[in-house]
């Protein structure tokens, strides 16, 4: 049996000279999640997503953060053509993937008798089959690599307690949690580190007016920390598994909600 120990750490490359891929990077927590490691210094990030035109201005922004160079790559999560071309442009490019920041996903919302299969089919298309397609083709290129490498699934509470109206998200999302386990478990010896966040309700622009409703402000009251969380909030829980300072953790969920998914039933 080999030594793991001695398999070179993630952290011993240094952030100026890593490779970052975010997919659903065009707005919300994927592009948040990209000005971080831009932030960082980080040497390459490779921005994903179907719209190109909104993931020009991330890339402008995190170009001026302090990003080594910022690549716009076409990606749609759902297609496995899609996929393959965008990480065969990464390898192609960078040689490397050392962290992708598996972001994208898409919600629903119906009660369970008024969804579609078609709706649901979506829903797992993009939050479960995507997820796993870009973990699995980045697993591939990391496993090839000197130092392996992190994978970041962006999960939810909803994976771990469920909500009204959100059943095939919840369900896809619960995937999330238990694929993030399970790749962890079978890539450790490859030095492959697969973590997940599961936020809670964050304010978004895409959400923002919901929450400043008569409903939003009644489903903040039942968030034990009586306040919708921010994206500022994921910062520290994020940079903790992009920056290489977890190299020990793996299948790890962290969940950021203020302790929404821990309340009383």
């Amino acid at each position: 049996m080999p030594n793991r120990s001695k398999l070179p750490a993630d952290g011993t490359r240094p952030v100026n000279q890593r490779v970052a891929l975010v997919t659903g990077a065009s707005s919300g927590l994927g592009a948040h999640f990209a000005r971080l490691l831009a932030k960082a210094r980080f040497g390459s990030i490779a921005l994903a997503a179907r719209r190109t035109d909104k993931l020009n201005t991330v890339a402008e922004e995190c170009m001026h953060l302090g990003a080594g160079r910022v690549i716009v790559l076409p990606l749609d999560v759902a297609s496995g053509d899609s996929i393959r071309d965008a990480f065969n442009t990464v390898s192609r490019g960078e040689r490397r993937l050392d962290l992708l920041v598996n972001n994208a996903g898409i919600a629903e919302t119906a009660s369970a008798l008024e969804t579609s299969l078609d709706d649901f089919d979506k829903v797992m298309d993009v939050n479960l089959r995507g997820v796993w397609a870009c973990a699995t083709e980045a697993g591939r290129l990391m496993k090839s690599q000197t130092g392996g490498g992190d994978i970041i699934n962006i999960a939810s509470i909803l994976g771990l307690r469920v909500a009204n109206n959100l059943a095939p998200y919840a369900i896809s999302k619960a995937g999330v949690v238990q694929m993030t386990k399970a790749l962890a478990i079978e890539w450790a010896r490859h030095n492959i580190r697969v973590n997940a966040l599961a936020p809670g309700y964050i304010r978004t622009e895409i959400n923002d007016t919901f929450f400043d409703s008569e409903a939003g402000q009644k489903m903040i009251a039942r968030i034990p920390m009586r306040r919708i969380g921010s994206l500022q909030d994921l910062d520290a829980p994020f940079r903790m598994l992009a920056l290489a300072e977890s190299s020990y953790m793996t299948g790890t969920i962290i969940t950021i909600d203020g302790g929404h998914s821990s309340n009383a039933l």
